[in-house]
């Protein structure tokens, strides 16, 4: 524990983060009504914003705290790890097709980005402490039983409620985080620091832990030690976390009718057979003529725009479209979606080409990945100390040039290239991407909402990611299908395995090229600006 204890100070020490509001955006009001944390700082004027938060008993007590907020919204990266490493030998294993692979992943990204929203709603009226307690406890038990499957559909339908349980923890966590680090303050920028490297060391030790747990008990094992690593976690928490002090409503018929129950079926519903249509088409008996196909992307879209209508209707959406009003949010979003949509091809992909061209162990696959997490942690104190010093728009056209690089390198390998001239440069440029759009954006969605809609706040922010990722999926699912059917037989890729994969990195190309073309639309300049104690 020791060890876990010195590593969490040493990132949250170096990684600055300022969630201080910005003075223009969404939801911007003059000073202080406009903004919780001023307003919090002013009627309290004696109180130190860099002491350390009466919530806690220690020092000890806080560092344990934060730790366990940041595997709390690790929990999808570590879950997608786990499986990216062992999905060739699950493949093999239930003899699924690669379509089939994808929606293991696919489906706890999609209940996940479904639900965020709801979630966050719930958090905030019901408390997040309890929310997020069981929410650790019921992801280790359903890690416990994955382990156990044998067949396709169970894997995925467990994959997709363990994605349900990421969709209640995240916005827990960053509510309660937000609520007892009230002031800006350095404290606060560490804190918060620490708890968005949580995605990128997630990744990263769940790839290591399972290629590892793999090599020993085969794919089940992985998944055994995501439970034994969560229940752990579990177990902590409970002696950890603070009380909510929130305000709640009670549980009774008129809070659930603030529920946005249609709002959630439309958006599950609407994702979820656009996707499907997408990702299973080309295996379908008549390929994409089938009825079902048709109807599955028909219906999609339709529900969708049901979805978007239903929203201006309801009093209490699930999304408040309002905010979309705002030019510069709808630009940050779009460009983040375009480079998330991109994204899947060479995480997901790679894991697959690794093993099946370049013929390396699960391990050793995990291994490939870690510099990619190395860099994440670099670039991400980086992107800290650079947000209230840089304009944000030269950091957004950074990273979706890092976007467009990294895919183009992967894109013109072929079979027998060197994993060191291709590959890894990839990984490590495309994290640039990732980061500086991750930071960019999150700093102007959480510093451009109340208080009160702290978790609504997150769950925006995380959905658009979670739903880009599947759609990503889907899409790429659909063209590695495709090209696999007809290879090539003249050109570039002829008679080369790793021709279906090129295909997807050459789509991701072009799609995180159009988000760079996006980027001199956009006004934002600095952001985070903090006022020492």
């Amino acid at each position: 524990m020791a060890t876990m204890t010195e590593t969490a100070a040493a990132v949250a020490a170096g990684d600055m983060i300022e969630l201080v509001p910005i003075t223009h955006g969404v939801g911007y009001q003059t000073p202080p009504a406009g903004n919780d944390s001023e307003a919090a700082a002013l009627a309290n004027p004696e109180r130190d914003p860099n002491a350390r938060p009466a919530a806690f008993r220690s020092l000890a007590h806080e560092i344990l705290f934060v730790l366990t907020t940041t595997m709390s919204i690790a929990m999808p990266s570590f879950l997608q790890g786990s499986i990216l490493i062992v999905s060739p030998e699950i493949k093999a294993g239930l003899g699924m097709t690669t379509s089939q692979l994808t929606w293991v992943i696919a489906a706890s990204s999609l209940t996940s980005g479904s639900f965020l929203l709801f979630f966050g709603k719930v958090a905030d009226m019901f408390g997040r402490r309890s929310i997020l307690l069981a929410s650790l406890f019921i992801f280790a038990a359903l890690a416990l039983a994955t382990g156990f499957t044998r067949d396709a559909i169970s894997l995925i339908v467990l994959n997709a409620v363990m994605g349900l349980t990421s969709a209640s923890i995240i916005p827990s966590a960053q509510g309660i985080l937000g609520s007892i680090y009230e002031q800006p303050s350095k404290r606060k920028n560490y804190a918060f620091a620490c708890f968005s490297s949580g995605n990128h060391l997630g990744f990263a030790v769940s790839a290591v832990f399972s290629g590892v747990a793999s090599q020993i008990g085969g794919w089940p094992a992985s998944f055994w030690l995501l439970a034994i690593i969560y229940a752990a976690v579990a177990v902590i928490a409970c002696f950890t976390v603070p009380p909510d002090d929130s305000e709640k409503l009670p549980f009774n018929r008129e809070s659930l009718r603030q529920f946005d129950f249609v709002g959630v079926v439309l958006a599950v519903c609407g994702i979820g057979l656009f996707t499907a249509g997408i990702s299973v088409g080309p295996d379908s008996p008549q390929g994409w003529g089938t009825p079902y196909i048709i109807a599955f992307l028909v219906l999609g879209p339709v529900l969708l725009v049901a979805f978007v209508w239903w929203e201006t209707r309801f009093p209490y959406p699930l999304m408040p479209m309002g905010v979309w009003r705002d030019r510069e949010f709808s630009l940050l979003l779009g460009i983040l979606l375009l480079g998330f949509l991109s994204f899947p091809a060479l995480f997901f992909f790679s894991a697959l080409y690794l093993q099946d061209i370049f013929g390396y162990s699960a391990l050793i696959t995990a291994v490939c990945l870690i510099p990619a997490a190395v860099t994440g942690v670099v670039v991400n104190v980086l992107a800290g100390r650079l947000l209230h010093k840089v304009s944000n728009k030269l950091l957004m056209g950074i990273g979706a040039a890092g976007f467009t690089i990294s895919f183009l390198l992967a894109a013109v390998q072929r079979s027998g290239a060197s994993y060191w001239a291709f590959t890894f440069p990839a990984f490590v440029i495309v994290v640039f991407g990732t980061d500086f759009e991750f930071n960019v954006v999150n700093m102007y969605v959480v510093s451009s909402l109340p208080k009160t809609q702290q978790s609504i706040a997150s769950s925006v922010f995380q959905t658009t990611i979670k739903l880009a990722t599947v759609l990503g999926l889907g899409i790429c699912a659909a063209l590695f299908a495709s090209v696999s059917e007809k290879p090539a037989t003249t050109g570039y890729y002829a008679h080369d395995p790793f021709e279906p994969y090129a295909a997807l990195f050459w789509f991701a190309t072009a799609v995180s090229f159009v988000s760079l073309l996006l980027v001199p639309l956009l006004k934002i300049k600095t952001q985070g600006h903090i006022k020492e104690a």
